[in-house]
């Protein structure tokens, strides 16, 4: 008996040390993977244009990932089609060496705006969340308006008064959705660009603008002719004073700007490369131009891994489809 349970014991404690050794041999393996990528140059495709909040972001990290990774990091802008044009760039790459960098709001709101894909919405894997992108009310300074809610009682009394514009299909409907929820009559007006909207925002052709700080920040600030009435957000962003839609009574109108990176599925990004990517990514936010840069360009410096990134998003379609039952809107797709 003795010797049969020494036997078991030898069998199970050599199991236990072959398990050990397949576990740190799994370890080792993955880490060399991660290690291993890049093994060329890293390109991230914009869905913006150059000179964007996010194409400074973008390039802003290609410099400190070039210096970790010790391969070029090149930044192509690839607008236009309300980011479909630099999606279906990287879907076609078939290349885990290409990427994605932008904001989510262009793809999260095609269900509802394109009337048929040109891409699978599966195609589109997390990879890391970047930074955040400052969304403001503004409205003309000339109108004397206070604040978000004498804005509101204003359009209530003067029925078909309010014409309103936002920069990206999400935007559009959370402010239409939220209007709707008011009792408010108002009129969307589209632009191809954003300065014209600023253009008719401040000869009050339009009353009310919802885009990223950066675009209307200089009419705010030194031109005077824009009023900033609140941030899309839950929380007050530093340097800035302007208090949140949630402070004001106003959660439906909360927007995160969400920029970060996504793989197409088709280029098998290896899971370990993935986790690499988003840890390298925090690792840059740390430095101190970053933070600064970021700041300069009205953007929030807020890393997150994938897991991190999936659920931002998660929480965006969910916000979104809540938006779209308030005007009857269904997923065309």
């Amino acid at each position: 008996m003795k010797l049969i349970a020494r036997n078991a014991f030898g069998t199970f404690a050599g199991f236990c040390t072959f398990a050990a050794f397949c576990m740190f041999a799994f370890v080792n393996a993955t880490s060399a993977l991660a290690q291993s990528w890049p093994q060329r140059p890293v390109k991230f495709i914009l869905s913006l244009g150059p000179g964007s909040g996010a194409d400074i972001g973008a390039r802003l990290y290609a410099d400190g990932l070039t210096k970790l990774w010790g391969q070029a990091v090149v930044v192509e802008n690839r607008p236009g089609g309300d980011g479909v044009i630099a999606i279906n760039a990287v879907i076609q790459a078939k290349d885990d060496h290409t990427l994605l960098w932008g904001p989510t709001a262009n793809f999260v709101g095609h269900p509802y705006s394109l009337d048929k894909m040109s891409y699978d919405p599966k195609e589109l894997v997390p990879v890391a969340r970047v930074s955040g992108t400052v969304v403001t009310l503004g409205v003309p300074a000339s109108m004397n308006i206070g604040s978000l809610k004498e804005l509101l009682e204003t359009a209530k009394q003067k029925k078909g008064w309010l014409n309103w514009t936002t920069a990206v299909t999400m935007t559009d409907i959370i402010l239409e959705g939220f209007l709707r929820s008011q009792g408010i009559d108002a009129a969307h007006v589209r632009y191809k660009q954003p300065a014209e909207a600023v253009n008719d925002l401040v000869s009050e052709r339009i009353q009310l603008y919802s885009s990223a700080y950066a675009i209307v920040r200089p009419q705010a600030q030194s031109g005077g002719k824009v009023k900033l009435l609140a941030v899309q957000a839950r929380n007050r962003v530093p340097g800035l004073d302007l208090p949140t839609v949630s402070e004001l009574g106003f959660p439906g109108l909360n927007f995160e700007g969400l920029v970060g990176i996504i793989a197409a599925r088709s280029s098998n990004l290896p899971n370990a490369a993935r986790d690499r990517i988003g840890a390298d990514i925090k690792t840059v936010s740390k430095e101190p131009a970053i933070a600064e840069r970021l700041a300069a360009t009205a953007q929030l410096n807020t890393p997150g891994d994938a897991a991190e990134f999936a659920a931002s998003i998660d929480e965006q379609v969910k916000q979104l489809a809540e938006s779209a039952k308030l005007l009857g809107l269904k997923p065309k797709q």
